[in-house]
């Protein structure tokens, strides 16, 4: 044992000393290197080049985090610890937790930190460091929509598609007129310079009609109704109402003139054969190519990156169309073969990163572009009740009109268009487009997400008077 602490002890020794004696030899280059120019180094800032020795400690951090990769970063985990927060404590008082996620977002906006504290908004989310966040927010979107495609069975809603498609319809005409109608009131003050009348009064007809069908299906499983006959039409209704819904905005967009070099008829007739070649040559060649299942984990990666790489093409394709890349997306979902095991494994791989981490991020961009200040005076305030209630009338009552016409009970006709007023997270994605496309003012953006918040809020208390008024009858 001594023997081998003296060899020990003599090899740490002579370690030390060789590296001290390179050192000193060493030290005599740095005069010679101080006789050549400097030369510019391109990459990440070294310790030298920060001055930390001439400033102190803390200044050189706060410094550091102001690099674009950390304040990334930084943006990230805020905004991901606010969701999760909000989105936990909603849950808990019976709201949908994308309500709380929807919420989060617009507090960490102007409406709120930036009036409490600019400064520490001005220095978190800075105008110059959100493209980035922007990018990562549209993935977000992308990731989303396709497990909104994954959800829509075409096979279940052609079975009992006739049975839906009356109340569904009624569901998007109601309010889809009544936002056209709102329009001739609204446009002088809420359009943006050099925005038609035609597509302001269409695309605030496509914002009034959505559904948000993943919200919807949330709700109905949490809250036991599922698989009841009310969940089962609502469902369907829903998911029928989406594909409508979605066929009317890609017209909007087209109509609105998205691709500026082809233009609109061009963008109708390209966004036509696109959806028919998906869903007639590549949907039946997936269903032949993708194995019935996932196997080991060399398979699995190989599998998830050529599926998401498909995605990716997909918005790739109608970005280039001009109907931008979210509505590619849901198609490639939509073009996923239904094997239950294999979409399972795809929704949970996808939405383990997108659900959590990426959609939060779309919130916040949503949250930052959201100015609730805007609606200062008496005027903005009403016109945003009215848009509200226009939205809330068309949804419910031509919901409850269509399912009483076609033998549902009042109480739950009241139910289905209690749950087909609610827009969530599908209505934001609308929304942010058309404010991308220039249909949608400030103004009218926060007047929009601010329905789409108190729509969906509504949905739990009205479900809870309908079981009431159920129960009661039952007793």
């Amino acid at each position: 044992m001594l023997r081998r602490l003296l060899l020990y002890a003599t090899m740490v020794g002579l370690f030390v000393a060789g590296v001290a004696a390179l050192l000193s030899l060493g030290s005599r280059l740095e005069s010679a290197a101080a006789e050549r120019p400097h030369q510019e180094m391109v990459g990440a800032p070294s310790v030298a080049a920060s001055g930390l020795s001439e400033r102190g400690v803390l200044a050189h951090l706060l410094e550091q985090v102001r690099e674009p990769l950390p304040l990334l970063l930084l943006q990230v985990a805020v905004i991901v610890i606010a969701a999760r927060l909000l989105g936990s404590l909603f849950g808990r008082w019976g709201q949908p937790p994308v309500v709380g996620e929807m919420l989060a977002g617009i507090l960490l906006g102007p409406s709120l930190l930036g009036w409490l504290w600019p400064a520490s908004q001005d220095a978190l989310f800075a105008a110059d460091s959100l493209e980035p966040l922007w990018l990562l927010s549209q993935i977000g979107v992308i990731l989303f929509l396709f497990v909104v495609g994954i959800d829509l069975d075409l096979a279940h809603l052609r079975e009992r598609a006739a049975a839906a498609v009356w109340v569904s319809h009624a569901s998007i005409v109601a309010p889809f007129l009544l936002g056209t109608a709102v329009s001739l009131l609204v446009y002088p003050a809420l359009a943006p310079a050099g925005t038609a009348f035609g597509a302001f009064a269409l695309f605030m007809g496509v914002a009034l009609s959505i559904t948000a069908f993943p919200v919807l299906a949330r709700i109905l499983e949490d809250r036991g109704l599922a698989r009841t006959p009310l969940g089962k039409t609502a469902i369907t209704c829903a998911a029928v109402g989406d594909v409508t819904a979605w066929c009317l905005l890609a017209l909007v967009v087209a109509l609105a003139g998205a691709d500026a070099g082809a233009g609109p008829g061009v963008t109708t007739l390209l966004t036509v054969a696109f959806v028919v070649v998906i869903l007639y040559a590549v949907r039946p060649l997936a269903a032949r190519l993708l194995p019935a299942e996932v196997g080991g984990e060399s398979h699995r990666k190989a599998f998830v990156a050529g599926v998401l790489s498909f995605v990716f093409l997909c918005a790739v394709a109608t970005e280039a169309i001009g109907i931008r890349a979210p509505f590619g997306a849901f198609l490639a979902g939509v073009a996923m073969p239904r094997i239950p095991s294999v979409l399972d494994y795809l929704r949970k791989r996808v939405e383990a990163l997108g659900s959590v981490v990426l959609l939060p991020l779309f919130f916040a961009f949503t949250g930052l572009r959201t100015e609730i200040g805007l609606l200062g005076d008496a005027r903005n305030w009403l016109i945003c009740a009215g848009i509200i209630a226009a939205a809330v009338a068309g949804k419910i009552g031509g919901t409850m009109l269509a399912a009483r016409v076609s033998g549902v009970a009042w109480t739950d006709a009241f139910a289905l268009g209690a749950l087909m007023n609610t827009r969530g997270l599908i209505e934001l994605v609308v929304l942010n487009l058309g404010y991308e496309l220039g249909i949608l003012s400030a103004e009218a953006f926060a007047m929009l997400v601010l329905m789409a918040l108190v729509t969906t809020c509504m949905t739990g208390p009205l479900l809870q008077v309908h079981g009431a008024i159920s129960r009661r009858r039952a007793e």
